[in-house]
């Protein structure tokens, strides 16, 4: 899904009606964050918030235009194309532009599909409502690596060169090569990316080549950078911006380092505050972390200072500070000195300044980056919830257990990669879905059924809020279709009074706790949903459970045997509490036990809720 931390506008606009519904429809999914139509319409719109527009749709857009990170517009495509023609600078400048064609079930990119996302928004919106891309680019239509926006969705900046050179060769299917000196390498797994050569050194003269990393001037055709440099800062007090800024380019030039691969800024907590160096950060949209004294004290640095030592409490703060940032200053952690620290002292007492440079290992942004929890349903691709599908269009990579993600397969595009976890292993795949967000990545952690029931939502959420606020990524829960969902579905009315969920797995819970809320189960006469029934290790708790149930209801109680549902292999079973076995069930099955009133009619169970059947009552 679009981060919620653009600050350029997502609008969306229409000169007739029947663009209204699904513009409003994006709006709700978070896609856009405003509607626009003529002031007649906004008006007959009364309470959802579309704004109007007199003047004609061409000054409306004159004014909003160098706001927008996004238009989608359901109209004509002339009269689309009338109205913005005056307003084009360049592709790397203007918004992205999306038409919605009149049945409102296709996008087409028309403007921005790789330098502004076009293509990537498209998709995702397309996902939302089920519909489709219409694309006209060379790598988009025929599933090559979009060269020059590929990075963005790493958490990349795009650096100089010349990258129409670059996609025309890659179309042409001339020999392509790229060389990568930082930055995860996990993209080159990537099926789209396979055509990309790793480069031998001397390049030859002429060589067509893409460069990764953190370098400004290497002779590449073009570059990406990834955020791996850290700012070290150090300075007086009241220093002005101008001097921190010259001390930093002169830093970054010393060593031919690219401000696109700049991570943030770090430097000594007593420094927080300091105002040239918070106007610096805002500016520059680079985060500022801040360390105690005796932290930076305990980093090994070449150049340390008894003096500053004795002023701050540290022998050193640039050169500490960057290292700290970048992999903690510890042994081990791949953490490097780039460029030691350079000193520039200010005129007019406009104050002094020192920075340092060093490399982390791994890229950090999480500002650019986020994780979408995505409950991928029972298994069926047509029981994947519109947000669900959003989520994993808009994801440069998945993550999830292995048979999970098989299921999904049909949905990934070349260019997405995919990270396959083991079963039991929640917290690592937890822990690098996490990273890779903080990475700059948006990345989809899926589970089966929905996240938040028996999935992975809980455990992200603990991992994401033990992060500091400035160090967390986007973060968002997308439902999905539980087994208890999709059972009830299958069996008619089994829901209709009140249930309880319990899983019989006592790895995570006491079994003590599992036996508590079964006989308050039994007590309070609910419907009862029984996950985890049984494995290999675990056969007896279902023959525990179903001798607690039996204290509060009939050997005649309904159960059904749901197994593998909403997949080719599902099945459902239709037994009695009393014939109830442990050998009849398997951990893929789900196992629903009625109430006291549940009834069971051919393949069907229905709860009654109270209704009086034949007469008029007001639905719940």
């Amino acid at each position: 899904m679009p981060s919620s931390r653009l600050t350029q506008v997502r609008l969306g606009v229409t000169i007739h009606r029947h663009g209204l519904g699904p513009l409003l429809e994006f709006q709700a999914g978070g896609f856009l964050d405003e509607v626009a139509a003529p002031t007649a319409l906004a008006a007959a719109a009364t309470g959802l918030g579309v704004t109007g527009f007199s003047q004609g749709l061409a000054r409306f857009l004159a004014r909003r235009w160098p706001r927008l990170q996004l238009l989608v517009a359901a109209m004509a495509s002339g009269a689309l194309i009338r109205s913005i023609a005056p307003l084009l600078q360049d592709k790397y400048r203007d918004p992205a532009v999306v038409l919605l064609d009149g049945s409102g079930c296709r996008l087409i990119p028309l403007l921005g599909s790789h330098g502004r996302q076009g293509d990537r928004l498209a998709t995702a919106m397309a996902a939302f409502r089920g519909g489709q891309v219409w694309r006209s680019g060379y790598s988009s239509g025929s599933g090559q690596l979009a060269l020059d926006c590929f990075g963005s969705g790493l958490g990349w900046q795009r650096g100089p060169g010349d990258w129409d050179g670059l996609v025309k060769a890659f179309a042409q299917q001339k020999r392509m090569v790229v060389v990568q000196e930082s930055g995860s390498a996990s993209w080159r797994a990537a099926a789209a990316a396979a055509r990309l050569q790793e480069a031998k050194d001397p390049l030859p003269p002429g060589e067509t080549w893409l460069y990764v990393g953190h370098r400004s001037a290497t002779g590449a055709t073009a570059h990406w950078h990834p955020p791996v440099l850290w700012l070290g800062l150090g300075c007086e007090r009241h220093t002005d911006q101008a001097v921190l800024e010259a001390v930093v380019e002169k830093s970054l030039a010393s060593a031919d380092l690219a401000a696109a691969a700049v991570a943030g800024v770090a430097s000594l907590d007593r420094k927080g505050d300091e105002p040239g160096l918070l106007a610096l950060c805002q500016q520059r949209k680079w985060p500022l972390k801040v360390f105690t004294a005796a932290r930076l004290a305990a980093v090994p640095v070449p150049n340390g200072s008894l003096m500053v030592a004795r002023q701050v409490g540290t022998p050193s703060v640039a050169e500490a500070a960057a290292l700290a940032a970048a992999g903690g200053g510890a042994a081990g952690t791949g953490a490097r000195l780039l460029a030691p620290k350079t000193v520039v002292h200010g005129e007019r007492a406009s104050g002094a300044a020192t920075c340092a440079v060093a490399l982390a290992t791994n890229p950090w942004a999480p500002i650019r980056g986020g994780l979408d929890l995505v409950g991928s349903g029972p298994g069926a691709l047509a029981q994947l919830t519109p947000a669900a599908r959003s989520a994993l269009a808009a994801a440069a990579t998945w993550v999830g257990y292995g048979p999970y993600l098989d299921r999904l397969e049909p949905l990934r595009a070349p260019h997405q990669l995919r990270l396959d976890g083991i079963l039991g292993k929640e917290q690592e795949r937890c822990a690098t879905a996490l990273a890779l967000a903080c990475q700059g990545q948006r990345v989809a952690l899926v589970s089966s059924g929905d996240s938040g029931i028996y999935g992975l939502a809980g455990l992200a959420l603990a991992c994401w809020l033990d992060l500091p606020d400035q160090e967390r990524p986007d973060f968002a829960v997308h439902p999905g279709i539980s087994a208890l969902q999709m059972a009830a579905a299958r069996l008619g009315g089994p829901l209709m009074n009140d249930f309880c969920v319990i899983s019989l797995s006592d790895k995570l819970t006491p079994w003590a706790t599992i036996q508590q809320r079964l006989h308050a189960a039994a007590l309070g006469d609910f419907v009862v949903a029984l996950y985890n029934p049984r494995s290999r290790e675990r056969v007896w708790q279902l023959r525990e459970a179903r001798r607690i149930l039996l204290t509060g209801r009939s050997t005649n109680t309904p159960v059904a045997l749901c197994r593998q549902l909403a997949r080719p292999e599902e099945h459902i079973t239709l037994t009695s509490l009393g014939e109830l076995e442990s050998d009849m069930v398997d951990m893929l099955t789900l196992v629903l036990v009625g109430n006291s009133q549940t009834r069971c009619r051919g393949s069907w169970l229905m709860t009654p809720r109270g209704y009086a059947v034949g007469r008029t009552v007001e639905s719940g």
